[in-house]
């Protein structure tokens, strides 16, 4: 199935509002809320806040987690009906960590064009503001809140060679943190709180020091941690046997280890290949 997002079939808008600004938000997105039929929402108290600040009356319909599958059935009735509609989540991005994969993937199904807008979201300020390598990066947004399965989860990306990225409330913070110290190592990490607000903060340590002060801190949280670097290997250190399993051990095939180690020791590979293969 090929979109073609922009021609006269009815659309649903995934629109990103502001994560605390209000002022967090694009030209286009205002023009978008002002042109659809009908905006679902989140909570209707929180969007109303946002519409009346730009002078912006339309009808809103409550989308939130536990409505989703019902709702996805009214958001289906307008696109039909030939409506663009609106999508919003309390703040940020729906589908992020929000309601509204639901009705994206509904829509989408029933061959409707989801178009979703830029704007404003928490974790990519934070990732740029940490001081932690950007790239390569993964969003993991909230961990589970079972410690068992949280610990499951870690597991699985201790070694990760990427910058990671978790939401967390602020009740469950010092836990969390002490997870990723227990799994995770003491990394660097960096801790946002507040992104766009007038008490906006990044912290900047080990774990552990942040763990220390994590009872004292209020806020909605972004927790960037540094990706797992691999032991530094001295090679000199190892005999022929050890040195080809190591770069085997990092990803080389047999023939390519063989030829590296050859090369450190700068004699033939035949006999790194005989000495490797002793005993065998």
């Amino acid at each position: 199935m090929i979109q073609k997002s922009y021609n006269e079939t009815p659309t649903l808008y995934i629109i990103p509002t502001p994560i605390g600004n209000l002022e967090d938000i694009t030209l286009r997105t205002l023009n978008i809320l002002k042109e659809v039929e009908v905006i679902f929402c989140e909570d209707t108290r929180v969007t109303r806040q946002l519409l009346n600040f730009y002078n912006i009356n339309k009808k809103l319909i409550s989308n939130h987690q536990h409505n989703e599958y019902e709702v996805k059935e009214k958001i289906l009735e307008y696109l039909n009906s030939g409506y663009n509609i609106a999508l919003v989540s309390d703040r940020g991005t729906p589908g992020i960590s929000d309601p509204g994969e639901v009705a994206i993937k509904y829509a989408i199904q029933n061959n409707f064009n989801v178009v979703c807008l830029p704007g404003a979201n928490a974790l990519i300020p934070a990732l740029v503001m940490s001081g932690l390598d950007t790239q390569p990066f993964m969003f993991y947004g909230f961990l589970n809140s079972k410690p068992s399965k949280q610990q499951e989860e870690l597991e699985k990306l201790k070694t990760f060679e990427s910058t990671l990225i978790f939401y967390e409330a602020p009740h469950r913070l010092k836990s969390t943190l002490i997870s990723i110290y227990n799994i995770l190592g003491d990394r660097k990490i960096a801790l946002v709180r507040e992104i766009s607000k007038l008490h906006e903060e990044i912290i900047r340590d080990n774990i552990s020091k942040i763990i220390e002060i994590a009872d004292t801190l209020k806020g909605e949280f972004v927790i960037i941690v540094d990706k797992y670097h691999k032991p530094k290997i001295d090679y000199t250190s190892l005999d022929i046997k050890e040195q080809v399993q190591s770069f085997i051990n990092d990803g080389l095939s047999e023939k390519e280890a063989i030829k590296k180690v050859a090369k450190l020791r700068n004699v033939i590979k035949n006999e790194i290949y005989k000495e490797y293969h002793r005993g065998d």
